[in-house]
């Protein structure tokens, strides 16, 4: 859980970055940046001897999609949300995560969808009014399709690293950058208006932080912590980034929140990781009958 933990204090950041640094710079370009680098910084690791064809191809579309498809509407959303609103608007990447985790098992655990269940009800206390407007509610549909698109990686890349025991993360995880960067380097073509394309020392330096750390390690940490712990933790921690990144708004970036919701609401996530790591533990030391 540790490399769970880390990740969402280094997400908190990531959002009011986006926003106060970011928000001028057209969104298709942010994603094809921060999957460049993210893939130079991994695809020397990358195993190319004794590799099947199959499996390169399925890790790629497995980055196609957390990554590259995710990141271009999630980056899109900021367009029209706050950051805070951004990150609040992820609570329902947990349902997501259990739904498609109990889809592969073909079982229905009421364990793990209630764990999850609570964490969107903790966070939709934070702020659950955000949801007003048009534009608020395109930015909303834009951060589902991201949420849909990661959860789904999640699972998958969990699943499939574990029928190749012999396949290290590090020498994987270059074939998800590079299926990411095919998408956005299409999007950014498609999309981006070059000849107005202009980026100010900070926002580069904003763009090599998000891409090498953010993205890069991050994505890299968290796939190695989703493959250590059930489908219900990792759909309460997927959630715990909002309240800190709600948070790191207010006392950082300037944004403003309801700071008795924000208590009562991460209270209420903790409780809901503590619970499952209880039900869960208890269930596993019960002897088989």
């Amino acid at each position: 859980m540790s490399y769970l933990f880390i990740v969402s204090l280094v997400w908190a950041f990531s959002f009011g970055l986006i926003k106060s640094n970011l928000g001028g710079v057209d969104s298709t370009f942010v994603a094809y940046a921060r999957m460049l680098i993210s893939a130079l910084v991994f695809v020397p690791f990358i195993k190319l001897r004794g590799m099947h064809w199959k499996t390169t191809v399925k890790l790629a579309l497995t980055g196609l999609v957390q990554f590259g498809i995710m990141y271009i509407a999630y980056l899109a959303a900021f367009k029209t949300l706050k950051a805070y609103e951004v990150a609040l608007f992820t609570i329902f990447t947990p349902i997501f995560v259990t739904l498609i985790n109990d889809a592969f098992t073909r079982r229905f655990n009421l364990l793990h969808l209630a764990v999850a269940l609570i964490t969107v009800a903790g966070t939709w206390i934070i702020e659950g009014e955000a949801i007003q407007t048009s534009s608020v509610i395109i930015g909303f549909l834009l951060v589902q399709v991201s949420n849909l698109c990661y959860a789904f990686g999640q699972i998958y890349y969990r699943r499939l690293m574990g029928q190749h025991p012999e396949l290290k993360d590090r020498e994987a995880f270059g074939y998800l950058y590079i299926g990411a960067l095919v998408v956005t380097t299409l999007a950014t073509l498609l999309f981006t208006p070059f000849s107005s394309l202009t980026l100010t020392s900070k926002q580069l330096l904003t763009l090599l932080y998000l891409g090498a750390v953010a993205s890069g390690l991050s994505f890299f940490l968290w796939n190695i912590g989703a493959r250590k712990v059930n489908a219900g933790t990792l759909a309460v921690f997927n959630d715990l980034k909002i309240p800190l990144a709600v948070a790191v708004s207010l006392l950082v970036f300037g944004e403003s929140t309801n700071i008795p919701r924000l208590l009562i609401g991460g209270a209420v996530i903790v409780g809901a990781l503590l619970l499952n790591e209880v039900l869960t533990h208890r269930k596993l030391s019960q002897p088989e009958t």
